[in-house]
C-alpha cells in the first residue's frame, strides 16, 4: 500500500528589513532603494512556487508563513497574492494557518488590518523586549510603547497572537524578567517564544563581545533565566510544548513550526530560503540563493537528496525539540546504540519510553549535548 504524503507548509522569505539587528544572522538586506527590486521578487516568489508544485505533487497545505527579515514591510496586496497562489496550487486545509511576522512600529501596526484582508490570521510579533534600555541595546527601532500598542492592535486584528521576546540580556536578573515576562501576557498573545541571546559568528554582537563592550550572561545566570521563563509561563496556563514555544492550549501552538519539528513537508520560497520535500526518490533539501538579485534571476538555487541517514538525523535533530519527540522507528537507521540510549535515561534527560525519543524537562537545558551524543 503506498504510503499517503505528508501535509505541506509553505516558507515565504522576506529578506528586507528597516535596519539589521545587531544579533541577526538570517539572511537579511536594507530595504531602503529596493522598492523596484521587491515587486520583481514577488514574481519570482509566484514562479517559484509554481515550479515546487511540479516536485511536490498535489498536498493538504496547513500553513503559509511569512518570515524574514520583515515581511510586514511587505504591500499587503503582495501578501494576498502569495496567499491566493498557494491555495491554488495545494488543497488548503479549512483551518490553513497563515502567518505573518512583524515588526511593531507604529507605520507598520497600522496595516494590520490589511494584512488581515491580504488572509493572514496568525500575527508573530517581534516584541523582543519591553524596556527601552534593552530594545535600544539590541537594536531595535521601535519602543516599549510602541510594542505595547502594537500588540494591542494585533490582538484585536488577528485570531491568533504570537510575540517573541530576547532574554539573557546583559545584566538582566531573574525578577526583572519575570515582571517582563507577566506584562507581555497582559497584551493579549496566546503564544510566546523566549529566545536566549545567542552571540551567532558574523553578527555586530559577536564583534562587540571580542572588543569587550558586550558581556553576555555566564552559563549559571542564564541557566536561571531559563527556569524562570518555565515558572512564569507554566503558572500562567501556557504549555512548553517545544523548547523556545510556548501556548495557551494546543490550538494556539504555531503549526507551521510543528511541520518542521515533526519532520513534515515544506516548500520554501525566496532568497535564502530552505525546504524538504519527500518524494518517490527520498527526502529532497531544497535551498535558493541567498541574493535577492540572484533569486530573481533564477541563479544559485540547490537541490540534493539526503541519504536515510541524513534524513534520520535531521529528524532526530527537530524530533526532540517538541515535547513528544520523536518516534524510533522513524530513525531505526542510525542505529543508536541501546547504551547511550539508556545512560541518558538514567541521567533524566531522556524519557524512559521504548515507542519514542523524548527529552526530559531537564534534558531540554541540555539539548545539544543530548542529541550530540546520540548521534556520535
Amino acid at each position: 500500500m503506498t504510503t499517503p504524503a505528508p501535509p505541506l507548509g509553505v516558507y515565504v522569505h522576506w529578506p528586507y528589513c528597516a535596519r539589521i539587528c545587531p544579533y541577526c544572522d538570517f539572511n537579511v538586506f536594507r530595504a531602503r532603494g529596493r522598492e523596484v527590486e521587491a515587486e520583481a521578487l514577488v514574481r519570482a516568489i509566484l514562479d517559484d512556487l509554481a515550479a515546487q508544485r511540479e516536485l511536490t505533487g498535489p498536498r493538504d497545505l496547513v500553513s503559509v508563513f511569512f518570515g524574514g527579515g520583515t515581511p510586514s514591510l511587505m504591500d499587503p496586496a503582495w501578501t494576498a497574492e502569495i496567499v491566493d497562489e498557494a491555495r491554488r496550487l495545494w488543497t488548503p486545509a479549512a483551518d490553513l494557518e497563515v502567518t505573518l511576522e512583524a515588526n511593531p512600529t507604529d507605520a507598520e501596526a497600522d496595516r494590520f488590518a490589511a494584512f488581515a484582508e491580504a488572509g493572514v490570521n496568525r500575527l508573530s510579533l517581534g516584541l523582543q523586549s519591553l524596556d527601552d534600555a534593552a530594545l535600544k541595546l539590541l537594536g531595535r527601532n521601535h519602543g516599549a510603547a510602541e510594542g505595547r500598542r502594537a500588540a494591542e492592535v494585533a490582538a484585536r486584528t488577528f485570531p491568533r497572537l504570537s510575540v517573541d521576546l530576547i532574554y539573557a540580556r546583559p545584566g538582566q536578573t531573574p525578577g526583572a524578567w519575570a515582571q517582563e515576562l507577566k506584562a507581555a501576557l497582559a497584551l493579549g498573545a496566546e503564544h510566546v517564544s523566549p529566545y536566549q541571546l545567542t552571540i551567532e559568528a558574523g553578527t555586530a554582537f559577536e564583534r562587540a563581545v571580542r572588543r569587550g563592550t558586550l558581556v553576555p550572561p555566564a552559563e549559571d545566570p542564564a541557566a536561571e533565566l531559563f527556569e524562570t521563563t518555565q515558572t512564569v509561563l507554566e503558572a500562567a496556563g501556557f504549555d512548553a510544548y517545544e523548547v523556545s514555544n510556548h501556548a495557551r492550549g494546543e490550538a494556539a501552538r504555531s503549526r507551521h513550526n510543528l511541520v518542521y519539528w515533526r519532520g513534515w513537508d515544506y516548500v520554501g520560497a525566496g532568497p535564502g530560503a530552505h525546504g524538504r520535500i519527500t518524494t518517490p526518490e527520498g527526502r529532497v533539501a531544497t535551498t535558493a540563493a541567498d541574493r535577492p538579485g540572484d533569486y530573481i534571476a533564477g541563479e544559485g538555487g540547490t537541490r540534493e537528496l539526503l541519504t536515510p541517514v541524513e534524513a534520520a538525523q535531521e529528524r532526530v535533530l527537530s524530533g526532540l525539540r517538541i515535547a513528544q519527540g520523536v518516534c524510533r522507528e522513524e530513525v531505526a537507521v542510525l542505529d543508536i546504540l541501546p547504551e547511550r540510549i539508556a545512560r541518558l535515561v538514567e541521567l533524566g534527560l531522556l524519557a524512559d519510553d521504548p515507542a519514542r525519543l523524548r527529552a526530559t524537562a531537564q534534558g531540554r537545558h541540555v539539548l545539544d549535548a543530548i542529541t550530540r551524543e546520540l548521534l556520535a
